[in-house]
């Protein structure tokens, strides 16, 4: 209490309460990745750099053959090679929008055979295989590793991976989905206790001030 030169005493308003610090409900409900999403993921980037790999490899066959005027059939099969491929790579992405016209793709087992049907166009061997052998060792090798995703692609829709995968992605949106809103409604909350607590003070401090 300070008192004034008058002998009377006056008090010091008090001060509004520092603000609450406001911690975020994902913070504390958020749990960890899936592991089997996390596995998803990885292996899906994987196969989409493999197809990727194929394009390139069906574009440079393409070039040469039609540059060389050796086999033109074999250029328009290799341009349809990258098409196929291209088709690997967004089914890889797995784009709402094509995947809404492309059902057949949310299958693991129909998106690995048109994997393997890829590896076989690209590992089909031209005219100038005896000529051209770094490319050959390029379409070696991108046409065994997008077999064999493939191959895992078709085993696991058999195993019905791919259904539990999609059940447990419904399900991380779903809390996803849940945590925004609990961590929306909890903001709303601390904000509106903030703002009475405040008026409350200011109040008090007005009829102490009186």
């Amino acid at each position: 209490m300070a008192r004034t030169g008058g002998g009377g005493e006056n008090s010091t308003p008090p001060q509004p309460p520092p603000p609450i610090p406001r911690v975020s409900s994902g913070a504390r409900l958020r749990t960890g990745a899936d592991p089997l999403l996390v596995i998803c993921k990885c292996f899906s980037v994987l196969t989409a750099l493999t197809a990727l790999l194929c394009i390139a490899v069906n574009v440079l066959s393409a070039i040469r053959s039609f540059q060389d005027g050796s086999d033109i059939f074999d250029g328009i099969f290799r341009c349809y090679a990258v098409v196929i491929a291209f088709f690997v790579v967004i089914a890889e992405t797995e784009w709402e929008f094509v995947m809404k016209f492309w059902k057949v793709l949310e299958y693991w087992a129909a998106r690995g055979m048109l994997q393997i049907f890829v590896a076989v166009m690209t590992r089909a061997f031209p005219v100038y295989s005896s000529k051209r052998k770094d490319l050959v060792l390029l379409q070696n090798i991108a046409s065994y590793m997008l077999l064999a995703c493939g191959v895992v692609y078709v085993i696991s829709g058999i195993l019905c991976i791919g259904c539990i995968k999609r059940a447990r992605q419904r399900k991380e949106m779903t809390r996803d989905q849940a945590v925004r809103d609990l961590e929306m409604f909890v903001n709303i909350w601390i904000f509106m206790r903030d703002l009475s607590l405040n008026k409350f003070v200011w109040i008090i401090t007005g009829i102490g001030a009186a």
